[in-house]
């Protein structure tokens, strides 16, 4: 008997339901309805744009591999999306697209600065072994310039990442910092500007990295005694991305070898970009020497944005997804959410969801009834002498028992747990929040923070405290 439409698909969703979550399976692939097979080509139905867009963002890898162990390596995807017009009155009609099917950037061979077959240079992007060097950019083509939206309060980063991506190395701005709070975009620019650089300058090797696969991948090299070979492999990289290098902090082998890459890579006059929570001199325990060199080009900060840029990044978003959403509600969505573009395009999307999966027209109402948590959650700015002064309320202690130098235990666990989630709401520096509680220094601070992680991992009571504590914060 040979495959049908519905065959293919079923044998697709075993795979499928194998590698992701139970409620991830049901929201996103239950409503799918397989439509036409038509030789290598299946042809699937997706209640809408939204649904087309959020299963090429995050699944179609697993899509791409599920489809081939049916159809062969040549198989294709096609969408066919129902096309909601309830606001114009009409019926709703449905448009094929084909899967985009995109792939990452393909890797490149570049000349090792050394003799291959005297020594081989590991890349620790890949399987050792392999006879040539690839480079893997790792950028994700999603966070492009035309999806980072320009506003006062991102204007000199996003023109600056420009500036990097058109003459990389050639500007004034090596390194460029970038650095601001959670959910900003540092992440997103990084990649645009690393994406830009590679479309502008094919020839050069561009390469992205968070802190935390650095900082493994260092590790490893070194328990394998591949120090040199890790530095090596890092000084071949003519664009280097690094991400949240605060990271760093305290890990003093790392940073030393970061410091020779960084050195290395400064003086061939080739291009570094971090990113970073904090400006370079709030990053504690980090090299001075680091320090000095993170502020030789320009620090670029980026803020939470104005309402004009909120609205701006709403607009853009359901533009690109194919919905209509009155402007009433992006309004009241772009003056409800302050925040952070991270929170903003979540509660955008919580929106969109609740309306596809309910059946219903996204209207104020509706949104005003969605955004409550996340209104409450971001209402109140909170500062360290607000989580002070709930503690001690929460506690029965006086504030200045909190500030004073005693060493009495319920004081000093109750300093430990002020510190610890002006740590966390916060964006001070260690050696602000130590200076705020009783006049310590960052040191005490950590020793807070580890403190009260491990008792809340071991002591039942404790935890209880934490889960009290965090409530009041973020809700009252």
């Amino acid at each position: 008997m040979g495959k049908t439409a519905e065959s293919v698909w079923k044998n697709c969703l075993k795979f499928v339901k194998d590698n992701i979550q139970e409620q991830a399976f049901k929201t996103w692939f239950s409503p799918i309805q397989p439509i036409k097979l038509n030789e290598n080509i299946l042809t699937i139905q997706v209640p809408s744009k939204f649904f087309y867009e959020w299963l090429e963002e995050h699944y179609i890898k697993l899509l791409k591999i599920a489809l081939q162990k049916e159809l062969g390596k040549d198989a294709k995807l096609v969408y066919s999306i129902v096309m909601d017009q309830k606001y114009s009155g009409k019926d709703p009609y449905t448009v094929k697209i084909p899967s985009s099917n995109r792939e990452k950037i393909q890797p490149q061979e570049i000349d090792a600065p050394l003799p291959i077959d005297s020594k081989k240079v590991k890349n620790p992007f890949i399987i050792p072994g392999l006879q040539k060097i690839k480079i893997d950019s790792q950028l994700n083509i999603s966070n492009n310039f035309n999806n980072f939206i320009e506003g006062e309060t991102n204007r000199l980063a996003r023109s600056a990442g420009k500036a990097v991506a058109k003459r990389p190395g050639g500007t004034s701005f090596n390194p460029l910092f970038i650095y601001g709070g959670v959910g900003l975009g540092k992440t997103h620019l990084a990649h645009a500007i690393g994406l830009e650089a590679k479309e502008n300058h094919p020839d050069k090797t561009v390469l992205y990295v968070s802190t935390e696969k650095f900082t493994q991948q260092f590790i490893d090299a070194v328990q394998s005694n591949n120090r040199n070979d890790f530095i090596h492999f890092y000084q071949m990289i003519d664009i280097l991305i690094i991400d949240d290098v605060q990271f760093l902090s305290g890990k003093k082998a790392t940073q030393e070898a970061f410091f020779h890459i960084f050195n290395h890579l400064h003086q061939k006059g080739n291009q570094i970009i971090l990113t970073s929570d904090k400006p370079p001199v709030d990053i504690q325990e980090m090299e001075q020497r680091l320090i000095s060199r993170f502020k030789w080009g320009l620090s670029a900060d980026l803020q939470a944005p104005d309402y004009e840029t909120r609205f701006a990044i709403l607009k853009h978003k359901v533009e690109k997804d194919g919905i209509e959403i009155p402007e009433e509600v992006i309004d009241h969505i772009a003056k409800s959410i302050k925040s952070n573009v991270r929170e903003l395009e979540g509660c955008l999307n919580s929106i969109i969801a609740q309306a596809t999966l309910n059946k219903k027209e996204i209207t104020l109402e509706l949104t005003q009834k969605t955004l409550v948590n996340f209104i409450n959650n971001t209402r109140k700015e909170i500062s360290i002498d607000y989580i002070q002064r709930l503690v001690s309320d929460y506690f029965k202690i006086p504030y200045d028992q909190i500030q004073s130098k005693t060493r009495k235990r319920d004081v000093v666990q109750a300093r430990q747990l002020a510190m610890y989630f002006a740590k966390k709401y916060t964006k001070a520096s260690l050696s602000s929040i130590g200076s705020q509680i009783g006049n310590r220094d960052h040191a005490t601070v950590l020793h807070a923070c580890k403190t009260v992680k491990n008792l809340s991992e071991t002591d039942k009571v404790f935890r209880g405290y934490v889960e009290d504590l965090n409530r009041k914060i973020t809700v009252e």
